[in-house]
């Protein structure tokens, strides 16, 4: 076997040991990531409660808005917008800080041995126990807006699953671009706060796919190709106790595989110059 041919499979070795030995070392990013939210909210009377507090207001604020702007009843819009608020919250923040995980690390990377996934890990961690804390919203929701909940709601449990294990290869991957390539951080959020308004989280897509004005109809069902939508409403459906639906568990797995199988190899690739890119 010649040498340029052992170098691709070593350099997956390393991807694989840098990702497995990140994984051991979740004692040490799960700490970090705690700190991390402590350290926000130092000397704050309610501390990391204010992240519950923001994110209900302004859903509160805007389910009441387009409530009254769509004609839909406040009691069916604002759980739709609240649970939305709460997934996206996840969504955006895994790409958001995603593109910028090795830019803020730059003294541990380069001090500090450890695999590059140490700093993803305790990221996606960050924005679990942030998801953890919007929880207390959907409590309260339920509470004033009960909603008919089954069996079928235990399916949240694996589509959480799948947004933590999608959160994983897109900060590894928009942080590895973004760390070469400055400018993509900015375009990246820009593009994330358009998307916000793209995707069916302060309106409700079937009732627009449903319009009695075909033209609105035809418009809305370009949000199958927005890949937020099925992230979206594979959390969503279950905790509004909503019949799910196949095509948007397909797509989601889809999009995992492929989203996997393309950081894989960048990280095959580039894994070993993020160090000398911060």
């Amino acid at each position: 076997m010649t040498a340029a041919s052992t170098v691709p499979d070593s350099a997956g070795r390393k991807t694989l040991a840098d990702l497995t030995g990140g994984w051991r070392q979740r004692e040490l990013w799960g700490h970090l990531g705690w700190q991390d939210i402590r350290q926000r909210y130092r000397r704050s009377v309610l501390g990391p409660v204010w992240i519950t507090i923001s994110m209900a207001v302004t859903a509160v604020a805007l389910g009441i808005l387009y409530a009254g702007l769509f004609g839909v009843p406040l009691e069916t819009l604002l759980p739709h917008v609240l649970v939305g608020f709460i997934v996206w919250a996840f969504i955006s923040g895994c790409i958001n800080e995603g593109a910028e995980v090795f830019i803020a690390n730059e003294g541990l990377i380069k001090h500090l041995p450890s695999p590059i996934s140490v700093h993803v890990y305790r990221l996606v961690w960050r924005q679990a126990l942030f998801f953890a804390h919007n929880l207390i919203v959907y409590a309260v929701m339920l509470f004033v807006f009960p909603q008919p909940l089954k069996w079928t709601a235990l399916a949240v449990i694996p589509a959480i699953l799948l947004l933590v294990v999608n959160g994983v290869w897109v900060a590894l991957l928009f942080g590895i671009v973004s760390t070469r390539f400055r400018d993509l951080t900015p375009i990246t959020q820009s593009i994330v706060q358009l998307m916000f308004f793209l995707t069916p989280i302060v309106w409700i897509y079937d009732d627009l796919i449903n319009s009695p004005n075909p033209s609105v109809a035809e418009r809305a069902r370009l949000a199958e190709f927005n890949p937020f939508l099925h992230f979206l409403e594979i959390v969503r459906a279950p905790m509004l106790g909503q019949d799910q639906l196949l095509r948007h568990w397909i797509v989601v797995l889809a999009i995992t595989v492929v989203g996997w199988a393309l950081t894989l190899f960048v990280m095959r690739r580039y894994r070993a110059r993020v160090a000398y890119w911060v």
